[in-house]
């Protein structure tokens, strides 16, 4: 399988990498490669991923970012950035990917959406929101699959 893994050098995408390069064929992505630039913030940046890279069966998303703070610290630029960034990013994944991709959409959340620490309502949102999308897109995309996983 050839599958486009976004995120491949962060601490979730680095150990994913490594397990996937030994029975398939990996396109590491991310802000800074290593094989291919990607800014998941930047739709224009992902379409341009996904015409340097074409037709593959899979995109594993280990990327994202969100804003931890006491929630009387948060601001709507938190928000903002949390939502357009771990939420928005991977949500345009699919959508924008969704032409290039014949198998499946694996997008990672985490275990925030269903328990909460303090300093993390922000990530709680996002993942919970991951969720959700993931799940009506599933039924939408069929016979792609899309999928959540959520490490803790």
């Amino acid at each position: 399988m050839k599958i486009i893994l976004v995120g491949a050098s962060g601490t979730i995408g680095t150990p994913i990498a490594d397990a996937l390069a030994t029975k398939h064929e990996v396109v590491r992505a991310g802000r800074n490669g290593p094989e291919v630039k990607v800014d998941i913030t930047d739709p224009d940046s992902i379409k341009a991923m996904f015409r340097e890279v074409g037709a593959v069966d899979a995109v594993v998303s280990a990327a994202g970012s969100v804003a931890f703070k006491p929630i009387a610290r948060l601001t709507a630029e938190d928000f903002a950035f949390s939502i357009g960034n771990k939420l928005m990013g991977q949500v345009n994944l699919v959508l924008l990917g969704q032409t290039f991709v014949s198998g499946s959409f694996t997008l990672t959340g985490g275990e925030l959406a269903h328990n909460p620490l303090p300093k993390a309502s922000v990530a709680s949102l996002v993942n919970a929101g991951l969720e959700g999308f993931v799940r009506g897109a599933a039924l939408e995309l069929a016979p792609i699959r899309v999928n959540l996983v959520s490490p803790p």
